[in-house]
């Protein structure tokens, strides 16, 4: 990979770019640029379009990662070369992320409903339900930097369903305690390739070597810009 391989990625809901530091370490050291919009804009579609800012600035069409909710993000995303999905919803038309995810999500315990209509991971939740493979200074930092999260989010439809055209892959993790790992084999089935990985919710903290080996096997593998695009039967 060299200085004009850029990387976007499309944090999930309670969390924030600097969840990513140890990723964007390991990319960085490879010579990859690698972007971490800010999301929690209101909603799906603003997520999307700040998102879709950034992917327009890159020099080239990126690669782009969406961690749990934003893959509902990266779905949305337009002129990109890749689709990496991490522990992602990967929704079809008409399909949000709460609905996917369903009455009975595993994080759903988890949650704390504060008193101005936000919602909040429990402190004492995190480690078991985000982190549970990560070393205990990690989860306790990680945990330190969730955020609030504003209603509405998680209902969002996408507006365009990029993984009919782009070609995409799937980082399933089985061991883990947010995102049932049955509904993240279902959503699987809809990219091109599939990768599973030993890990939480959250490979990006407890696993960035790893990851970060799988993103430059991915990118590899890619066409060059220009080249044959999507040409498998979904």
């Amino acid at each position: 990979m060299n200085q004009q391989t850029e990387v976007v990625i499309a944090h999930g809901l309670w969390h924030q770019p600097a969840h990513f530091d140890q990723l964007v370490a390991e990319l960085s050291r490879l010579g990859v640029n690698v972007h971490v919009p800010r999301l929690h804009r209101g909603s799906l579609a603003a997520d999307t379009a700040a998102v879709q800012k950034t992917v327009d600035g890159c020099l080239r069409p990126p690669v782009v990662l969406g961690h749990s909710y934003g893959g509902s993000v990266i779905t949305g995303l337009e002129r990109i070369r890749h689709l990496l999905y991490v522990a992602a919803f990967v929704p079809a038309a008409d399909e949000s992320s709460a609905l996917l995810g369903g009455p009975a999500a595993l994080v759903n315990d988890a949650i704390r409903h504060n008193d101005d209509g936000s919602t909040s991971i429990q402190t004492d939740r995190a480690h078991e339900v985000l982190y549970a493979d990560c070393s205990p200074d990690d989860s306790s930092w990680a945990t330190s930097l969730l955020v609030p999260q504003q209603p509405g989010h998680g209902r969002g439809v996408p507006s365009h369903i990029a993984w009919k055209t782009t070609e995409s892959t799937y980082i399933h993790c089985e061991q883990d305690r947010a995102l049932s790992p049955a509904l993240q084999e279902r959503m699987a089935a809809r990219c091109t390739k599939v990768f599973s990985l030993n890990s939480s919710h959250s490979p990006f903290i407890s696993q960035p070597g790893r990851l970060t080996r799988l993103i430059m096997e991915i990118r590899a593998s890619l066409p060059k810009p220009g080249g044959v695009g999507l040409n498998t039967d979904r």
